[in-house]
């Protein structure tokens, strides 16, 4: 007998109530547990498709960048989970998309050429590095031994990738990231080379930089020494291109400083020309150390650049730099000659106690002197303060020489240079 007839029989015909409760498991519970377990199914389909995606297994691939607009507009709210160094604010980071590299195989006497391979994925072709070549060191000069510089093109500019070899060990990859971390902290300034990212995730780890055409400053003097029929003439220095290079340094040391950064390097090997002459303060790498360790102990190759109480182990200081500063400008208008070039390094201090000082160069005018006499004085509360010397900057650029081009006495010797200037073989001269 079916269970509608059993119901039929137990209930009289007009007895609703008691056939809803015969029937209830079929008509109510079943359906219900039905549409509850669909409506579970469709959230969950729901979740799957619309959620984002959890991160992928990484594949064979060295490094990842963001580049494409749907991944830029997702940064800001999945930053936590990102790892390595951010870009500076409004800038993409390289990070977290494919980008192999391999070294091709060259002709005798070419350097390697480090080659990019595009992506085949049309949402990561924007900012593919391409063209990327080996950077050649000026004179030959040793590079460090872990990292390499190579030029490149991304984003249609020419770009520096400042790279971290695979050999380096974990503190070598901490203070490279640490380093770019610093730097990025700095912020932007007009006359600071610009950061363009840091590829962080997987390795070779590297900072990208723009690209300054003429390079440092040392060695663009070094070529203005040169057989100037042979050169363009935007290497001819004179005295008020001096004026404006050196203003433009002065400006982003004074914001160096208001970011509670000294310098302690400041030379023409830390400064970098571009096309149009402008000149920006690098060479940053010996202001980190300094925050990482506050007693360091400077290279022996800079203490003809290093003011007297940085030679007696004294505390560094803003006068500091503004003492290097004078040596800056002593490099440029002789074009490149080392400083105290007749007196070894070790017998600095002991001549600036006696009150000597920098000779003034053939070619120096009395204004330009006197500001190296007043960023060069023994006594630190009596040199200029930045914002003094960009004054005086300014009002000498007005009035200076912009027709005359310096000459120098005779070419460059780069062995008589480097023992001049006090540099031993191990010295880095890369400052990129």
């Amino acid at each position: 007998m079916s269970s509608n007839s059993t119901a039929d029989n137990l209930c009289a015909p007009d007895d609703t109530l008691c056939i809803v409760r015969e029937h209830e498991q079929g008509v109510i519970i079943v359906p219900t547990m039905l549409l509850v377990a669909t409506l579970a199914t469709l959230l969950g389909l729901c979740l799957m498709r619309y959620c984002p995606e959890r991160k992928r297994t990484p594949t064979t691939a060295p490094q990842r960048y963001h580049s494409s607009s749907h991944r830029r507009t997702q940064r800001h709210s999945h930053r936590h989970h990102l790892q390595g160094i951010d870009a500076p604010p409004g800038i993409n980071p390289l990070e977290h998309e494919e980008l192999p590299m391999s070294v091709q195989q060259v002709q005798r006497n070419v350097k390697p050429t480090l080659a990019a391979v595009p992506q085949t994925s049309t949402e990561r072709h924007h900012g593919a590095f391409g063209q990327i070549t080996a950077l050649p060191l000026s004179f030959s000069i040793k590079q460090s031994d872990t990292v390499s510089l190579y030029r490149a093109r991304m984003d249609n500019r020419n770009v520096v990738l400042r790279v971290l070899k695979e050999t380096a060990n974990s503190s070598e990859k901490q203070h490279f990231l640490g380093f770019a971390s610093y730097v990025s902290g700095l912020g932007p300034h007009p006359f600071l080379p610009v950061l363009l990212g840091v590829v962080s995730v997987q390795s070779p780890l590297m900072m990208v930089v723009e690209e300054l055409q003429h390079r440092d400053l040392l060695g663009f003097l070094w070529r203005c020494r040169q057989d100037i029929s042979s050169l363009e003439s935007s290497c001819d220095m004179t005295e008020k291109r001096i004026f404006t290079m050196a203003r433009q340094v002065a400006s982003a040391l004074e914001y160096l400083h208001s970011q509670r950064c000294i310098h302690g390097d400041i030379g023409a090997r830390s400064v970098l020309v571009g096309g149009d002459l402008t000149a920006k303060l690098w060479g940053l790498g010996s202001a980190y150390r300094r925050s990482r360790q506050a007693d360091l102990v400077e290279d022996v190759e800079m203490r003809k650049w290093q003011a007297p109480e940085v030679l007696s182990r004294g505390a560094i200081s803003q006068s500091s730099d503004v003492w290097s500063f004078g040596i800056l400008l002593y490099e440029m208008v002789t074009l490149g000659d080392p400083p105290f070039a007749q007196l070894m390094a070790t017998e600095l201090l002991q001549y600036l106690q006696r009150g000597n000082h920098l000779k003034r160069p053939a070619n120096c005018s009395n204004s330009l002197y006197s500001i190296i006499g007043s960023c060069c004085h023994w006594r630190p509360q009596q040199r200029l303060s930045v914002p003094g010397l960009i004054r005086k900057l300014e009002a000498g650029e007005k009035s200076a020489n912009g027709r005359t081009v310096l000459r120098a006495p005779e070419p460059l010797n780069i062995e008589r240079y480097l023992r001049e200037a006090g540099y031993g073989e191990a010295f880095n001269y890369a400052v990129l």
